[in-house]
């Protein structure tokens, strides 16, 4: 654990019962949603691979209009 840490978790054992316990689901649903999200990316990880080869062939194929 990091010094850090370490410190928040003692700032956070001052606080009263109910008060650590709406911390804790914070820091919780915050780590979910993280996770979530990691997954998120990773599944459509080959999707967006996918797209981008499209997108470059058919920039090389001349089919794209840009600025430069």
């Amino acid at each position: 654990m990091t010094k850090l840490l370490e410190r928040a978790f003692a700032e956070a054992g001052k606080l009263s019962s109910d008060e650590q316990d709406l911390l804790a689901s914070r820091v919780l649903a915050e780590l979910a949603d993280e996770d979530e999200f990691d997954r998120a990316i990773a599944a459509s990880a080959d999707k967006l691979t996918s797209l981008a080869n499209d997108a470059l062939a058919e920039h090389r194929a001349g089919r794209t209009q840009g600025d430069g």
